[in-house]
């Protein structure tokens, strides 16, 4: 067992693309919230590295949603884009 305190967590600045991806799939329907974790680390893969499409990434991520894959792609190129990003 420790005693020590765990080590702090710095924020990532506003304008970061993990920020960004977290913040479009925030509001996106699924089973558990890890899935959404999950979603949100694909997207933002697919932000820094654009080697497949958007609705790839989204399947990749194996989450379960409750509303279709193609709601979930809308909604989130629709977040992203609304943050100024270009998808």
């Amino acid at each position: 067992m420790t005693t020590k305190a765990p080590s702090s967590v710095r924020p990532a600045p506003a304008q970061a693309a993990e920020k960004a991806a977290y913040a479009a799939v925030e509001g996106i329907p699924t089973a558990e919230p890890h899935d959404r974790d999950r979603l949100g680390y694909c997207v933002w893969l697919w932000l820094t590295q654009r080697r497949d499409s958007l609705e790839m990434a989204v399947r990749n991520a194996g989450v379960r949603l409750t509303i279709s894959e193609e709601e979930a792609v809308r909604r989130i190129r629709e977040s992203i884009r609304q943050q100024g990003l270009t998808p």
